[in-house]
């Protein structure tokens, strides 16, 4: 029997080493597509039940994606971003995208790349590949000056509801700064709300001082006063949160946002660390803006703390900010009034009076500056630009005639 076998396995050697290699081919990759659904499993385990509404999506920017064309699409928001590498949520799991080279080239600013809180038309070719065509028409947007960028807007987040306005009582508070930030979120159109934390590092007296100061300067704006380790104050804060709105955390590093947020949520979502014993001042652990998603339904955007809040507005948010200035200007003798020693100025007869708060006026005066020159910077650069453009056409024009 063995005799009659042997030709047929000695004729069939190299097929089984052939069978054998395609064997070790077909174990690797089916071992592949395990790990990546294993990967996809464990990426997409909460994902998997999330509707786009569970994070944002409403009528409006359903209607917005009709009025675009983008029906085709998977739609999707981006939940972080790592120089031009996006991480894009949607109703199947989270994907790594990158924008289109025709979206880039388009790009007239860095405010038309996509950023955090954005939604997006993609097309998703694997787990770690996908595509981002286009940006849904945003509903508001907190920007502010970029730091070391003369005339340039910086993106803090998108599409945002309320901002959470932290400051931290302990050393952070600064009436100015509340009166800054405010005015970032009147021009995105976002409502404000104020967060002071860190009750516990001072008595009720001075508490109740600085909340009484912040309501004699800022008027019919919710203020709560926490503590991020007792917890006290947090279910008032609690109270106003409304699931499925998207809250955005502003402020300094150090005053206790991504403790805040990890309150919220019952866990630790983002790490946390002291203040810096020799500076006094935050150290800045939130690297990276992110949106999150809480079991609860509210959608939060931690950002890491802001030094700088040069103004950009071009949107009425200084005249909300500071509405009886703006009102009591109407009333000055000069029609272009500039509130700083003219006779006849209804806002500085109403300082010396003490009916404006001196040093809210002090601020308004150097914002109101600050805002002019950026918007005067603006306008030289877009000079320049069409200048620039001007000479481009002039010299491509130069060169077709002298070819013929």
């Amino acid at each position: 029997m063995i005799s009659l076998l042997h030709p047929i396995l000695k004729y069939n050697s190299k097929t089984i080493q052939f069978i054998g290699s395609y064997m070790n081919v077909i174990n690797f990759v089916f071992t592949k597509l395990v790990y990546l659904l294993c990967k996809v499993g464990v990426k997409n385990n909460i994902a998997e039940i999330m509707k786009l509404e569970d994070f944002g999506y409403n009528d409006k920017f359903q209607k917005l994606r009709v009025e675009n064309n983008l029906s085709d699409f998977e739609i999707g928001r981006v939940i972080a971003e790592h120089k031009e590498r996006y991480i894009v949520k949607t109703e199947n799991g989270d994907y790594e995208a990158e924008i289109t080279g025709n979206l880039r080239f388009s790009a007239n600013s860095r405010i038309d790349f996509p950023a955090v809180g954005d939604w997006v038309a993609l097309t998703i070719y694997d787990i770690d590949f996908s595509v981002i065509h286009k940006t849904l028409p945003r509903i508001s947007m907190i920007t502010r000056q970029a730091v070391g960028q003369i005339g340039e807007v910086q993106i803090i987040a998108t599409n945002i509801d309320y901002a959470f306005i932290i400051q931290a009582l302990d050393r952070d508070f600064n009436i100015n700064r509340l009166e800054r930030y405010l005015t970032i979120c009147y021009s995105s159109k976002v409502k404000p709300i104020i967060v002071l934390t860190k009750t516990d590092l001072i008595n009720e007296q001075k508490k109740a001082e600085i909340i009484h100061s912040i309501k004699q300067r800022i008027k019919d704006i919710e203020v709560f006063a926490i503590s991020n380790e007792t917890h006290d104050g947090y279910e008032a804060l609690k109270m106003t949160i409304e699931k499925g709105k998207t809250y955005c955390m502003l402020g300094s590093s150090g005053v206790g946002k991504s403790t805040l947020l990890n309150n919220l949520s019952g866990k630790t979502l983002m790490r946390t660390d002291s203040i810096s014993l020799s500076t006094n001042k935050g150290k800045h652990i939130t690297s990276h803006r992110e949106l999150i998603v809480l079991e609860c339904g509210v959608i939060i955007i931690d950002n890491p703390g802001m030094r700088e809040v040069g103004i950009t507005d071009t949107s009425g948010g200084l005249e909300t900010t500071f509405d009886r200035i703006i009102r009591l200007s109407l009333n000055c003798k000069y029609k272009d009034c500039t509130h700083t020693n003219e006779i006849g100025c209804s806002v500085i007869e109403a300082v010396e009076k003490g009916e404006i708060d001196k040093k809210s006026y002090e601020n308004y005066l150097k914002m109101d500056r600050e805002k002019a020159h950026f918007e005067s910077t603006i306008e030289e650069r877009r000079k320049k630009e069409k200048e620039f453009g001007k000479m481009i056409k002039n010299y491509k024009k130069d060169m077709k005639k002298n070819k013929f």
